[in-house]
């Protein structure tokens, strides 16, 4: 099997991680509130148990983001962090307390932190031109889980047994049956992930080949590990850029080169890598984002029961509309991302959610008029909000993994997916306080909306693929 086979059956093995992850969600989301009350819990521990998940994938990001960065592999580091989702799923099967619930998430939300790990793959293992279309597709698998996920609550709501010790019902079969899908996972992952050598890795491979063949060059081990260190000290850039950055590497290349390599954090400065304007605005993009998704999210079920009486099932038919339009939003972008940049995807996603909030702020933030009317309001308003998702999410994880450097990309992708893990746990807190004051809430969402659009702007043209070279970098640390 060639590295292209084992490159593609990785990515699916992927596409089913965040598929599982759409999955969890969707299957314990709907009951953990009546687990809660079975359990003689207060009302605040329904913000705590959704906002443990998140807490603990904020905080273990980074740390396996920088093991992946260390050990240049991901595959061992995904089977470990399946075992604490399949702990705290376990976890959430027994269930014999608040308390332990409330640790079932926690313990599973460690296992989310690895997504920092498969990021970091991600843009090791992918061309710049080929990366937004391939993280849209690794996100609309989450969609897809979000879209399935109400499925299997059609059984799970009647079991009704006993297996052993443990009670199986409505509540605690969630747990179980996602259990038991993450232990299954483990063996596709043994079966069809593969740690593939980066995309440089290959391309300097070739280049060798074909230097030694045009000069006769009968020594071929010396060359190849030259390569090797060489393209490890550059950033990625495309066409002849590339040999550019390889070229002022090797002429400036230290005497301990190799260790530098297998250190990738050896010159690594955190001020220089994220407080530069390109990587403060992704990240602020990424951070509202996320926090008025899921302010949006918390605000729509209680306003669907007081303005149109909608019930379990008609909550749950919108949600799969939804989950619709968000996927093949996901494919629109991963099509559009092959024709123009992705600072320019950036830009109308900001447009669409811009126009959206003002839309339900017009409209929603007081509603009038017939029934018809408001909910034709607020159908075109949830529209118009999922529309513009896919366009902000995809070309901001894309342009993050082309401003930041490629060796600590893990790393990065960890802080990138703790700051979002910030924005899902303040944005439901935000939303649910201010529920009875939509003015307010969609306020402050627009206020951030025109933020981010200002701050895009202003630095649209540093919003593109790092090009800065080993060189330069050696004139600033003084060697």
């Amino acid at each position: 099997m060639d590295n292209h086979q084992k490159r593609n059956l990785t990515f699916l093995t992927i596409g089913l991680i965040f598929m599982l992850s759409g999955i969890e969600y969707a299957v314990i989301l709907p009951t953990i509130w009546r687990y809660l009350q079975i359990l003689e819990a207060p009302p605040y521990f329904l913000g705590l148990g959704l906002s443990a998940f998140s807490l603990s994938a904020l905080l273990t990001g980074p740390l396996f983001g920088f093991w992946s960065d260390r050990s240049k592999t991901t595959k061992s580091i995904v089977l470990f962090s399946n075992l604490f989702e399949i702990a705290g799923n376990f976890m959430y099967f027994i269930g014999y307390s608040k308390w332990l619930l409330l640790c079932s998430r926690l313990v599973a939300g460690v296992g989310a932190g690895a997504g920092s790990s498969i990021f970091g793959f991600l843009t090791r293992s992918t061309r710049p031109e080929e990366r937004a279309g391939i993280f849209a597709a690794i996100m609309a698998g989450r969609q897809a889980g979000l879209l399935v996920g109400p499925a299997f609550n059609l059984f799970l709501r009647l079991c009704d047994f006993k297996l052993g010790p443990f009670v199986v019902n409505k509540y605690t079969s969630p747990g179980i049956f996602m259990c038991l899908l993450w232990v299954l996972l483990q063996f596709v992952v043994l079966a069809m992930y593969w740690d593939v050598p980066p995309i440089s890795s290959e391309a300097g491979a070739v280049m060798v080949e074909m230097k030694q063949e045009e000069e006769g060059c009968g020594d071929e081990e010396a060359p190849l590990i030259g390569a090797d260190v060489e393209l490890r000290h550059t950033y990625r850039a495309v066409n002849t850029d590339q040999l550019e950055s390889s070229t002022c590497s090797s002429e400036t290349q230290p005497p301990d080169g190799a260790s530098e390599a297998s250190d990738p954090f050896k010159n690594f400065s955190v001020s220089r890598e994220f407080l530069r304007e390109e990587v403060v605005v992704l990240l602020t993009a990424q951070f509202i984002t996320l926090f008025n998704q899921t302010a949006l999210e918390t605000m729509v079920t209680p306003m669907t029961q007081r303005y149109f009486s909608f019930g379990e099932l008609a909550n749950s038919l919108m949600y799969s509309l939804c989950g619709v339009e968000v996927i093949l939003g996901f494919f629109f972008v991963r099509w559009l991302s092959r024709k123009v940049e992705d600072r320019a995807v950036l830009a109308v996603g900001l447009f669409i959610c811009c126009t959206a909030c003002v839309w339900c702020l017009i409209f929603l933030g007081n509603p009038r008029g017939g029934y018809g009317w408001e909910l034709s309001a607020f159908i075109i308003g949830v529209f118009l909000q999922l529309l513009g998702l896919p366009f902000v999410a995809v070309s901001q994880v894309s342009l993050f993994s082309k401003v930041t450097a490629e060796k600590t990309q893990g790393f990065s992708q960890g802080v990138r997916r703790s700051v979002g893990g910030l924005a899902t746990i303040l944005g439901p807190l935000w939303a649910g306080g201010l529920t009875n004051n939509l003015y307010i809430m969609l306020g402050m969402m627009l206020a951030l909306l025109v933020m981010i659009s200002v701050m895009t702007a202003l630095s649209y043209e540093r919003l593109t693929e790092r090009r800065a070279v080993q060189c330069a970098q050696s004139s600033d640390s003084g060697g």
